[in-house]
């Protein structure tokens, strides 16, 4: 798979470069993770190499915000695999406990004061930490946005596991609105603009040009993993959340639906280099450095994913 997604998906046209300090925060972040208790061992969550993504798509920037956006992706790692390989999110009544603790500790900003560990367990401290963490840079509407955000992909959680439950393919309309937001990629962004003072003020990111390139951006990022990890989703049978699946229960044909996901990526990638140029014609320099993300990310996921040993 990984050679069709090389030959297949369009290399997208964006600088590719990796922070100095990936190696470090690769070491910061597991002891992190193990000193919470999110892990038992490093093994699994070697294999993510969660450093590795940051670092493409934070190459610049202070290493107090890459260890955070480090941290971010190795807790989704964790909560991912948790729910995809450990039966957490086997059906919807199992994870709706830990759901509900996650978002009291969302509930809570960030706020002072102990969070109990409760149904989340490790979890929960971990997300309460990244929570505290993003308050102490005392930026309020982005706090805001990256609450809001994990919010969204823990109830898209339980949507992909009321799915395994009935063991129900959505359509693909369906399946790309969620897939958004089961990919973590607004929270990802949140942090890496945060990282890279790219936030955009709220008047750019009401426009709606605003938010079609939003959605573009997270479907290549989403879509791209899809098409590099499909054959791995596989060996544990058929899950149907991948955009390859969906279209192949509506085509009925795998190689055809492989072809339409690649197309669909490529198409992707055009669209979102014309929302790009009418942003900055409507916006100029002031969305630079959030496009700069974006681009940032769209290029570390085809980068990272062709290395990744979580998909070997």
């Amino acid at each position: 798979m990984r050679s069709f997604a090389v030959s297949a998906l369009r290399e997208p046209p964006f600088s590719s470069a990796r922070h100095d300090d990936t190696e470090r925060v690769a070491r910061e972040s597991a002891d992190w993770a193990q000193h919470l208790g999110l892990i038992s061992n490093g093994h699994r969550l070697h294999r993510a190499d969660a450093a590795g993504l940051a670092g493409r798509a934070c190459p610049q920037g202070p290493l107090d915000r890459l260890r955070l956006l480090t941290d971010l992706i190795s807790w989704l790692f964790v909560m991912d695999d948790a729910c995809d390989e450990d039966g957490l999110g086997s059906e919807p009544t199992g994870l709706a406990p830990t759901v509900a603790a996650l978002l009291d500790v969302l509930d809570h900003h960030g706020g002072p004061g102990p969070v109990p560990a409760g149904v989340a367990g490790a979890l929960g401290l971990g997300l309460a930490d990244l929570c505290r963490r993003v308050r102490a840079h005392r930026r309020p509407a982005l706090l805001l946005c990256f609450t809001a955000a994990m919010r969204e992909y823990l109830l898209a959680l339980l949507w992909e596991a009321a799915n395994r439950e009935h063991e129900r393919v959505p359509a693909v309309d369906e399946y790309v609105q969620m897939r958004r937001h089961t990919g973590a990629v607004y929270p990802s962004l949140a942090l890496t603009d945060l990282a890279l003072n790219g936030f955009p003020p709220a008047s750019r990111r009401a426009d709606p040009g605003w938010a079609a390139l939003e959605s573009i951006a997270a479907d290549l990022i989403c879509w791209c993993n899809d098409v590099f990890s499909y054959d791995k989703e596989q060996h544990g049978g058929p899950d149907a959340h991948n955009l390859i699946t969906v279209l192949t229960w509506e085509v009925g044909d795998e190689s055809v639906a492989l072809r339409a996901a690649a197309e669909r990526f490529n198409d992707r990638l055009d669209a979102y280099l014309a929302a790009e140029n009418d942003l900055l014609a409507s916006h100029g320099d002031a969305v630079r450095p959030a496009l700069k993300t974006r681009r940032n990310w769209i290029r570390a996921t085809y980068d990272w994913s062709r290395a990744a040993a979580r998909y070997a």
